[in-house]
Formats: C-alpha cells, sequence, structure tokens
C-alpha cells in the first residue's frame, strides 16, 4: 500500500497493512543541533519546510513515511500583507518591528518563538475599512489557477494532499492580537467585529471554491485555527459559535459538495469547549491534538462525538526528549488509541530543540509496528 492508502483507510475504518510514521516538522533549531551533533548533513538544516524536498530526504533518513503538513491553496491572507518595517532598536539588542499583519512585536536576536505582542493597527472601524478592508478583497490572481488545473497530474500519488481552507478567526487574531480581539469583540461598534469575520470568511470561501472548480481532487481539506491556549479558548464559546459556525459550515459544505469528507483543523492548546460548533458544522478531524499539561484530548473527545469525530497527532513529543521508556510509554498509549479506529498517531507538534535523534527514529520503526 501506499502512504496515502494506508491514511485514508485509517481515517475511513479500513484495513491497512501497517501504521504509517507520520510526523509534523521541525523547530529550525532543532535541525541545527543535529546538524552540529553530525546526525544529519548540514544542508538538510537550512531552509527545510514541510513538504519541501529537504523534509522528504531527512524523512528517508529518520524512518519517517511523510509529514502530515502537505496541504496546497490560495494566497488566502491579507493582499498585500503589511510591509515589514523596523520601528525601534532596543539597548539590550531587541527590535520593535510591524508585521505583516500589522502586529507591533518586539523580537529578540537569536530567539524563534511567539513574539512579544507591543500594539496593533486594527483598532477600530476606521482602521479596518482603510488598511485592512482593502487586503481582505477576492481577486483571481490570488490563485495559481494553471497549476490546480494540472493538479491531478503533477501532485504526489504516494501522500494525502489536502487543500488549505484558512481561517476563520486565527488569522484575525493574528492581526489584533489577543487583547486587540478582546477589546474589539466588546467594542462600542458592536457590529465591526463581526464584519471584519465576515469579509475575511467570504473572501476565503472564495478561494476555496475557484480552486475546487478547476477540477483539482484532494484527499482532505484543512483549517489552521489557533484560537486555544493551556487553559481553553481564547474567546467565549458562545461568542466564537455566533461569530463563526455559519462560516465553517457554508467551507465545508462546499468542500462536501466536491466529494472531501475528511476536514480536518489544526488548532494547539485545549480545544474541549470549541469542538462543538467545529464538529456540527462539519470539522471531523482533530490535529494536532497537543497533550501538554491537561493530557489527552481524543479518547474524550471520541467518547463524546463518537465514530465520526477522527484524529491525526496526539502523540506526546517531549517523550522524544526523554528516553526510551518514555518512548515506548507513548507508544503504548498510541496502540491503545489506534484500537479506537480512525485515528493516526503523530507527534503533537513540531519536534523541538533537544529532541533526541536516535529516539525519533527509534519512534518511526516502532509506530509502523501497532496492529489493530
Amino acid at each position: 500500500m501506499t502512504n496515502r492508502e494506508r491514511a485514508l483507510n485509517l481515517l475511513h475504518y479500513k484495513p491497512v497493512d501497517r501504521f504509517p510514521a507520520v510526523h509534523f516538522g521541525y523547530w529550525a533549531e532543532l535541525l541545527t543541533e543535529w546538524a552540529e551533533q553530525g546526525k544529519i548533513p548540514k544542508e538538510l538544516a537550512v531552509n527545510n519546510y514541510d513538504g519541501s524536498e529537504k523534509d522528504i530526504e531527512l524523512d528517508k533518513l529518520i524512518g519517517w513515511d511523510f509529514n502530515w503538513s502537505h496541504t496546497v491553496g490560495a494566497q488566502n491572507g491579507l493582499k498585500p500583507a503589511f510591509e515589514y518595517r523596523v520601528l525601534e532598536e532596543l539597548p539590550d539588542g531587541s527590535k520593535r518591528i510591524l508585521s505583516g499583519s500589522g502586529i507591533i512585536e518586539k523580537i529578540k536576536p537569536g530567539k524563534t518563538s511567539i513574539p512579544s505582542e507591543d500594539d496593533y493597527l486594527l483598532k477600530d472601524r476606521a482602521a479596518f475599512e482603510e488598511l485592512y478592508l482593502p487586503k481582505m478583497q477576492f481577486s483571481p490572481d490570488r490563485i495559481n489557477l494553471d497549476y490546480f488545473r494540472n493538479f491531478n497530474e503533477t501532485r504526489p500519488k504516494d501522500v494525502p494532499v489536502g487543500i488549505a481552507l484558512g481561517s476563520v478567526l486565527g488569522d484575525i487574531r493574528n492581526m489584533t492580537s489577543v487583547v486587540g480581539m478582546s477589546y474589539l469583540i466588546y467594542d462600542e461598534d458592536e457590529e465591526l467585529f463581526a464584519d471584519i469575520v465576515d469579509t475575511y470568511a467570504d473572501m476565503q470561501y472564495k478561494c476555496v471554491e475557484a480552486i475546487l472548480e478547476t477540477g483539482a481532487k484532494f484527499d482532505f481539506a484543512h483549517y489552521w485555527e489557533d484560537i486555544c491556549f493551556k487553559n481553553g479558548p481564547l474567546v467565549s464559546p458562545d461568542i466564537f459559535n455566533d461569530l463563526c459556525a455559519k462560516h465553517y459550515k457554508k467551507r465545508n459544505d462546499l468542500c462536501h459538495k466536491y466529494g472531501i469528507d475528511i476536514i480536518s483543523l489544526d488548532c494547539d492548546g485545549v480545544t474541549e469547549k470549541l469542538l462543538p460548533t467545529w464538529f456540527e458544522t462539519g470539522v471531523n478531524t482533530m490535529f494536532p491534538i497537543e497533550v501538554g499539561v491537561w493530557g489527552d484530548q481524543f479518547e474524550a473527545a471520541r467518547n463524546k462525538f463518537g465514530k465520526g469525530m477522527l484524529g491525526v497527532g496526539g502523540m506526546d513529543k517531549t517523550a522524544l526528549r526523554k528516553d526510551k521508556a518514555a518512548v515506548d510509554a507513548e507508544i503504548e498509549r498510541m496502540k491503545r488509541l489506534a484500537a479506537l479506529g480512525g485515528f493516526i498517531p503523530c507527534p503533537d507538534h513540531r519536534l523541538m530543540p533537544g529532541t533526541k535523534f536516535e529516539l525519533v527514529q527509534y519512534y518511526a520503526e516502532e509506530i509502523k509496528k501497532i496492529k489493530i
């Protein structure tokens, strides 16, 4: 069987010859560490991104079958993005910069992490209409139509490939910061935040529609929607449902119309309180199912929503920084979750600095031995 067949069979409760060893990429600092340790060639540590030739070459070296993050789509963000600018250089070497999303961030040299958000541009209706509304409009040049017209002949045949559906609220959170989003939701102009969500969602829907109208075929559809943290959602579940449910349903119904029945969503953190909105509107695959300090989320979701709730992820990646016993314990847990069906084990996010190369090799080999 191909890895594409294995993955799709597992998510449709069909038999497979073996489980695929699936991952979700790496922190750049980890690849640098491995190169310095002599574990991988130095050239594989530079400009290595999801689905790239270097990523695939590294898969072979480690023993992975593929990176789950094989998705393609439109330019469905702000177009054009704000011009990156350094606004201020601080005495400690840090810089205040204007990001492409219109956020003013403080960044430290040589550090890769979630940036510190100092300020934001999207504060009121005037800022929305003058600075953001023009960047949220649909235009055909957001899509490489020739690429998608030839997609069925040129796409990888041995791995599942998804259409990127964009984001309903996660991208907007990136434009406003969490603090800014919170103020905008409760602003005196009660319709403003809804207008922002609706405008952005309409543009992204048209992008997805234009791609699917080319005849390109996909194995799944996928949202990026980081809108939760370790204590739950960054927005009230009721407000989230009121603002976003209709947009998920409209986009998911479009996918169903074109025969796509696996619709996954990437959200970090504790997602439990938002799962009803996602599941009831057609999202049926959790990813990457972070374990964090709160523990397994997939089994609880399966018990609540039944066999229609699928999963990719759920393996506590921190075990790969520890020892073989910790990895063995995670493999045993993955066997238990795999036995539920409709689940593909995968580290629950990108592998971070300190991850041990030999333990990753060991995990990739052992996960292929799961039998259900």
